[in-house]
């Protein structure tokens, strides 16, 4: 990923964020009140206001610091999403034999519906792997900064191949205009501190 970061927005900040998965649908109505809708992407795209999240005056100059160094909307960085930041079990693959890289993901299922997510931040230090329901302790390793695990063997035919791990969202501020107050001594203050998700 060109332009990228491997760098944690403040998560203290990121705490107090809102927003979330956002989608892109088109929906047609025809004259008679029916609706006809169309689902422009495949997979959400996250954007947060991180505004909510300033509460001290260290984390204004922290921010500044940070919006500086990524010059504006020119660099992603990695972001912390406190609503949706573990994963457990998660299937990756199945053994072959042959194959010896996965890609970490997760999946969402509701109601007989699945949405696959595509992680390529992985946390560093918190990546488990196991091999038919048994941790792997050694024998392979994960890049953080693409989230494929890569094994020395290849796992054996029929293998289950799961992860459980933490992971941040690849994003960039969605403003290259930093729009800051400072309200008091102790505290400033930003509007709007848009960040949106960045497309693996």
């Amino acid at each position: 990923m060109s332009g990228f970061h491997e760098v944690q927005f403040p998560p203290d900040i990121s705490y107090g964020a809102s927003g979330g998965p956002g989608y892109s649908t088109t929906v047609v109505t025809t004259v008679s009140g029916h609706e006809r809708r169309n689902a422009n992407w495949a997979a959400a795209r996250g954007k947060w206001n991180v505004a909510h999240g300033l509460k001290k005056r260290d984390q204004v100059a922290a921010l500044i610091a940070f919006f500086r160094a990524r010059r504006g909307r020119a660099y992603g960085f990695r972001f912390k999403d406190w609503t949706d930041y573990q994963a457990l079990a998660q299937l990756i693959g199945q053994g072959d034999g042959a194959t010896k890289t996965f890609q970490l993901v997760k999946t969402y299922a509701s109601g007989g519906e699945v949405e696959t997510r595509v992680i390529t931040k992985p946390v560093p230090g918190t990546v488990k792997i196991y091999r038919d329901g048994v941790e792997a302790f050694s024998g392979w390793s994960v890049n953080t900064a693409t989230g494929l695990v890569t094994f020395t063997v290849a796992p054996v035919s029929g293998v289950q191949v799961t992860a459980d791990f933490e992971f941040d969202v690849p994003v960039r501020f969605d403003s290259d205009q930093m729009d800051l107050t400072i309200e008091t001594y102790q505290l400033g203050s930003w509007g709007q501190i848009p960040v949106l998700e960045i497309r693996p």
